[in-house]
């Protein structure tokens, strides 16, 4: 299957303005559209396997959208630590909603981590103008309430700036911090890391990360007492959404704790939980079972 096409989308800000990129699958006309929305320091190419399933399953009748958040990958940085927060990235979702070709009648939303809490955070809402409303929602390890523990985990590597001497040592280094995700062969994981880097100026092999260090100055200021103060909105955006929802949970996450996961199978739009042995926080959606779950979730 040929590479996605990779676009640029102005959007609004406190400033100048920036512009944010995303990645299309599948047929640009096609009726039914899924928005897939990746994790915190994470970018859009992590959901190549599955935008590639999705549009052979669909038999290629279908749009598949993958944003790299503001910050991330191929889109903009923002000149002021302070937008990247959920209302700049509520607000550049909404913007890529606006674009969608008036022939779309079915959208679905896939988001992992923080791309979750960002389709709560728009579909959750009343008041924002949507094109229409959305179909099925997969919120992948995440949900309203999430363990300090492992934010004070994530905050503890987000942000450094290095550099590698080659892709396969960004890859080691990357593995080292994100064994989480779960088994993984060299070259799935290899692949993964590819869209993580960008090459050093003036260098010939040597990487860098791809994301703007700046997005954890934000992070990293939020309190524990703060965090459990947003959990209430949280759970006021979930039990708002009208979507089918799937919960996906790795088995061994620290981000979702079981008690949250049953919660939200029991509140809201009642989630059917789903979860994967042998993985922790996050699901990255490439092996064949979990695959194969939001594929026959989203197109069964």
């Amino acid at each position: 299957m040929p590479d996605p096409k990779l676009n640029y989308l102005p959007c609004a800000d406190a400033g100048a303005g920036h512009r944010m990129a995303f990645w299309e699958w599948g047929d640009p006309q096609a009726a039914h559209v899924v928005v897939c929305v990746h994790g915190l320091s994470r970018q859009g190419r992590d959901f190549d396997v599955l935008a590639q399933a999705l549009v052979a399953r669909a038999g290629g009748a279908i749009r598949v959208l993958c944003p790299d958040v503001v910050g991330r990958g191929k889109s903009d940085w923002l000149p002021d630590p302070q937008g990247y927060l959920m209302p700049t990235y509520a607000m550049d979702m909404l913007t890529l909603l606006g674009h969608l070709k008036p022939q779309t009648q079915t959208l679905d939303w896939v988001g992992t981590s923080m791309g979750g809490l960002i389709g709560m955070a728009v579909f959750g809402q009343k008041q924002f103008p949507l094109p229409l409303a959305l179909r099925r929602l997969v919120l992948n390890d995440v949900g309203p309430s999430i363990q300090w523990e492992a934010l004070a985990r994530i905050g503890a590597y987000l942000g450094r700036v290095v550099r590698f001497d080659s892709l396969q040592q960004a890859a080691d280094a990357m593995w080292a911090i994100s064994t989480s995700f779960g088994p993984h062969t060299p070259q799935q994981w290899l692949e993964l890391s590819r869209h993580m880097v960008k090459p050093v100026p003036g260098s010939d092999s040597a990487v860098t990360l791809h994301y703007d260090p700046a997005i954890a100055v934000p992070f990293t200021a939020v309190t524990q007492e703060a965090a459990a103060q947003g959990e209430a909105m949280m759970w006021a955006l979930y039990d708002a959404l009208q979507a089918q929802t799937l919960l996906l949970r790795g088995a061994q996450s620290d981000l979702l704790s079981p008690q949250t996961a049953k919660l939200m199978t029991e509140r809201g739009p009642k989630a059917r939980l789903v979860e994967f042995a042998g993985v922790g926080h996050a699901p990255t959606l490439i092996a064949p079972d979990q695959v194969e779950t939001v594929a026959s979730f989203l197109l069964g």
